[in-house]
């Protein structure tokens, strides 16, 4: 196989797209930026594009991040948005694949997706070989995975990342959680009992950059930690960290009336288990809650 020289990220302008190009320098590798403005600063690129126009002619891999983030009010117009920039793009990229000749086509999509696709599976161990479950967002991922899975049909090795609660600095998900417990009004939600899959942002995009480089890796992929966390002890350790109580639980009920549909994704439980990943020799620098709760709170 070709080994990779360039890279197109879509979505690179987000969360976790954004520390990808200097990590793959390391690597040897190039990155072309693509975003929705086509221009940017972020350091690690040398061109860009934007969605309308890809070009993936000279990329041996397209890592796909983009998506309207879920963490609001679910109404008809955000739904359209959640599906247009998972499913749609989706679609697109795949699209901009198949206009290439054969042997100019990039090698591997490493396509994001989430761990939502499993839908609420209580105390249920989910490992990549487990069935998808029901629910708004289980539908939503299962279509975003199979737009990616047709690249498959054009000779490209697809991996669809099923990503958990990712835990970085100046991240949506871990600086809201800061803010709660810091104000000492922190506590576990609903019941408490549900399983957080989470994964530190070092972790992911180390994965990510492995998928990508991993001739053994296709399919569904679990990025998330080796150790879940119910719900609350993931509230007592990060408490512990922060010298700060978690007294004040919100119940279910409070979080449907407070958060509509959004409140499904953090009653849900998921226990997932990156099996394919570490089957295929990759190595979580920070495996456990208590290690990456040490790096990011400091």
């Amino acid at each position: 196989m070709q080994p990779i020289q360039r890279v197109a990220i879509v979505g690179v302008t987000g969360f976790v797209g954004r520390g990808l190009p200097v990590l793959l320098a390391d690597h040897g590798v190039v990155t072309t930026g693509i975003s929705r403005s086509g221009n940017g600063t972020l350091p690690g690129i040398d061109r860009w594009q934007t969605p309308d126009t890809l070009d993936l002619s000279g990329h041996q891999a397209v890592i796909n991040l983009a998506g309207e983030p879920i963490d609001q009010r679910w109404n008809r117009q955000s739904r359209r948005l959640f599906h247009e920039s998972r499913v749609g793009l989706t679609h697109r990229v795949v699209d901009a694949i198949a206009k290439l000749p054969t042997e100019v086509r990039p090698k591997v999509l490493v396509n994001a997706s989430a761990v939502g696709i499993y839908g609420d599976r209580g105390d249920e161990i989910l490992t990549e070989t487990a069935a998808s479950g029901y629910g708004y967002l289980a539908d939503l991922c299962r279509e975003w995975e199979q737009a990616a899975q047709v690249a498959e049909s054009l000779g490209v090795r697809v991996v669809r990342l099923r990503i958990g609660v990712v835990l970085g600095k100046n991240g949506p998900a871990f600086e809201k959680l800061l803010t709660v417990f810091k104000l000492g009004i922190g506590g576990r939600l609903g019941s408490g009992q549900q399983w957080v899959p989470w994964i530190h942002l070092a972790d992911l995009r180390a994965a990510i950059i492995h998928a990508a480089h991993s001739e053994n890796l296709s399919g569904p992929i679990n990025a998330s930690a080796p150790n879940p966390e119910r719900n609350c002890d993931l509230t007592r350790k990060l408490a512990t960290a922060l010298h700060r109580p978690a007294v004040l639980p919100a119940p279910a009920f409070a979080l449907k009336i407070a958060l509509g549909g959004f409140s499904s994704v953090l009653l849900a439980s998921q226990r997932t288990l990156p099996a394919a990943l570490e089957a295929d020799g990759f190595r979580f620098q920070f495996p456990t809650l208590e290690t990456a709760l040490a790096d990011l709170i400091a």
